[in-house]
C-alpha cells in the first residue's frame, strides 16, 4: 500500500513538472537570465534567437545545434528592446573558422521587431557557424555582436519531446495500474520482490 502511495506521488510530481511554465520556456531554460537563445547586443540590451528547419524538422525549434545541412533553415531574431526597431541592423552568417560568408542581409531597419533570415538551402556542410549582427548607427562606431551554432549534429529530438513521451508513458502506466486489477497485482508483486 505504501509503494502505491509513493508511485502516486511520483506521478503527481511529473504532472507538476509537465505543466510548469518555467520548464518549457525556451527549451527548458527557466526565465530570461538562463535563456541560451539570446545574446547581448549592448550591455543589458538583448536579441532572442530561434532557428527552424521546417522541411526536415517541421515541429522543432533549435538554438545552438542544428541537425540538418542542405535543408531550408530559418533564423528568427526578436528584438527584446524596442529601441532596435529604429536602428539600422545588418545580419551575416559565416562558416568558421574559414569566415566564408553563407548568408548576408544588408543593413536595414526592422520596424516589426522581428527579423527572419531565410536560408533556402540551409548551410552547406556540417561544422561551426557564426551569426554576426551589426548595429549601423547614423553616427559613431559600428557595434558587432556574435553568436555561434553548430550544424549537422545528428538527429533532432528536443528535450521537450522526450519529456512529453516519458510523461505520457508514465501516465498511461498509472491509469492502467489504477484501472486493471491484474496489472496492479503484478506491479505490487514486483515491488514487494524488489523491497526484499
Amino acid at each position: 500500500m505504501k509503494t502505491a502511495h509513493i508511485f502516486k506521488k511520483g506521478c503527481l510530481v511529473l504532472l507538476g513538472l509537465f505543466f510548469s511554465a518555467s520548464l518549457w520556456a525556451h527549451g527548458g531554460a527557466a526565465g530570461t537570465d538562463t535563456d541560451q537563445c539570446k545574446f547581448e547586443l549592448e550591455p543589458s540590451h538583448w536579441i532572442h534567437y530561434t532557428a527552424y528547419q521546417p522541411v526536415a524538422y517541421s515541429a522543432e525549434e533549435f538554438c545552438g545545434n542544428l541537425p540538418g545541412i542542405n535543408t531550408r533553415t530559418q533564423l528568427v531574431f526578436d528584438y527584446q528592446d524596442m529601441r532596435y526597431r529604429n536602428m539600422t541592423v545588418e545580419f551575416e552568417v559565416t562558416k568558421e573558422p574559414e569566415g566564408t560568408r553563407v548568408f548576408f542581409l544588408p543593413a536595414a531597419k526592422h520596424k516589426a521587431g522581428t527579423v527572419n533570415l531565410d536560408l533556402p538551402n540551409g548551410v552547406p556542410e556540417a561544422g561551426k557557424y557564426l551569426i554576426h549582427i551589426t548595429l549601423v548607427p547614423d553616427q559613431g562606431e559600428r557595434l558587432d555582436a556574435h553568436m555561434s551554432f553548430k550544424a549537422g549534429g545528428g538527429v533532432a529530438v528536443s528535450k521537450n519531446n522526450i519529456l512529453l513521451y516519458v510523461f505520457f508513458a508514465l501516465a498511461g502506466l498509472y491509469v492502467l495500474y489504477l484501472s486493471h486489477a491484474g496489472f496492479k497485482s503484478k506491479i505490487d508483486e514486483i515491488i514487494v520482490k524488489v523491497k526484499k
